[in-house]
């Protein structure tokens, strides 16, 4: 009797917040970074605002939302693939539009389009008192 593949387990907020304690680097984990919501291609996180991660006049700095940026993908596609998968980095073009300062940030990554060793998508970084957009980045992961 042929065996049957076992179909993957559904991904849960637990699932997602297990992988940010156990697939990421300590000083990722130190961003503190929380799930807020998630859909199938898609991953919004909490970046809370920190003294430690913060330059003067309380504005967060870059590599801090770049690293939220990038961690939030890596999520977003776990949602799309419906599994957990090696990937890396390839390419993460990120432009800032104004400082965000004093505040938390929500980071919304989203697939745009999967093939069998790319994905590429896009991630939105606005304020989460105002809503008002602060980061956009395109991004390319390829599957390992």
């Amino acid at each position: 009797m042929k065996a049957h593949p076992t179909a993957p387990t559904p991904v849960t907020k637990q699932t997602l917040e297990s992988l940010l304690k156990d697939w990421f680097a300590p000083w990722v984990q130190a961003l503190d970074l929380r799930v807020e919501s998630f859909e199938i291609g898609a991953v919004s996180l909490r970046l809370p605002q920190q003294a430690a991660l913060s330059r003067i006049g309380g504005m967060v700095c870059g590599q801090a939302l770049m690293s939220a940026a990038d961690t939030a993908m890596v999520l977003a596609i776990v949602t799309h693939l419906g599994s957990e998968r090696p990937m890396t980095t390839v390419q993460l073009n990120t432009s800032f539009l104004k400082p965000l300062s004093n505040q938390d940030a929500l980071v919304t990554a989203r697939v745009i389009r999967a093939g069998k060793s790319l994905v590429f998508g896009e991630i939105d970084i606005v304020a989460a008192s105002d809503g008002k957009s602060v980061c956009r980045a395109s991004t390319t992961y390829a599957l390992l």
